[in-house]
């Protein structure tokens, strides 16, 4: 009887490290998402201001009645850079996931971060084209949007991988979609685009916090630090990824536009 009291207290122990382990982890994935949120937003801002001016002697091309593109902004918003700067995120995302594993996970963070600020200069023109206070009321209701999606993947006791499974081929063909009209151009394409992307994204935010929770769950008693601290740094990258995605998408269905 002492022998299995000894088994139990044991196992109750493990128990309840592995939850303040849990906690800790996903305290970390939602930190290192945070930080990148607000790199993203502070280098979106700034690269707006630069590359916007009310002085018509300082433009190189009229945005509006009392606004002006910079040589800067038409560097990147007018000339054939822009789709570098539109597709750079995306090419940064392949190469951070192909080279993880030979990163330390500092090195990963630091990368993450660097990430956040080109996606910054990816959004930037959403300070061109919405005003600010709906940037704001958009960016809210995403964050609460998100906050309970997530919250949801974290409790929840049904397995989401069949979900997530017709999620991620949605997402293709969402990708596929907004590639096809750059070209067209279509107001009805890119409308039910915003609209099914922020259902995609919803979704994905669930999922991905659930993943995030079963991998750690996973992995906790190998113990390796080394790989659960790279393993919240792709947390982290999944679920702001998630926000990010359906913000735009809210802020095309939703944002005031200038």
């Amino acid at each position: 009887m002492a022998q299995f009291d000894t088994i139990r207290t044991a196992a109750g122990a493990r128990t309840a490290e592995i939850d303040a382990g849990l906690r800790a982890h996903m305290n970390k994935v939602y930190g290192t998402m945070s930080v990148g949120m607000l790199i993203t937003f502070a280098a979106a801002w700034a690269i707006s201001g630069l590359a916007v001016t009310t002085d018509p002697s300082a433009a190189v091309a009229q945005l509006s009645a009392d606004k002006y593109l910079t040589s800067f902004g038409y560097t990147i918003y007018g000339s054939a850079l822009k789709y570098v700067i539109m597709f750079a995120p995306l090419l940064f995302i392949f190469g951070f996931s192909a080279g993880i594993n030979r990163l330390s996970a500092s090195a990963a963070q630091l990368v993450f971060y660097v990430f956040a600020a080109v996606m910054g200069l990816s959004i930037s023109s959403i300070f061109l084209v919405f005003t600010g206070q709906s940037i704001i009321q958009v960016f809210l209701i995403t964050a609460i949007a998100f906050a309970g999606l997530s919250l949801v993947g974290y409790t929840t006791k049904k397995d989401l991988s069949a979900m997530g499974t017709f999620l991620i081929m949605g997402l293709i063909g969402l990708f596929v979609a907004m590639i096809v009209n750059i070209f067209l151009g279509s107001p009805a394409v890119a409308f039910a685009i915003s609209a099914i992307g922020v259902l995609i994204f919803a979704g994905l935010t669930a999922y991905d916090t659930q993943q995030i929770k079963n991998t750690y769950l996973q992995m906790a008693h190998a113990g390796d630090q080394e790989w659960l601290g790279k393993a919240a740094i792709m947390g982290a990258l999944s679920l702001y990824l998630d926000f990010i995605n359906m913000f735009m998408f809210l802020l095309q269905l939703f944002g005031n536009r200038e």
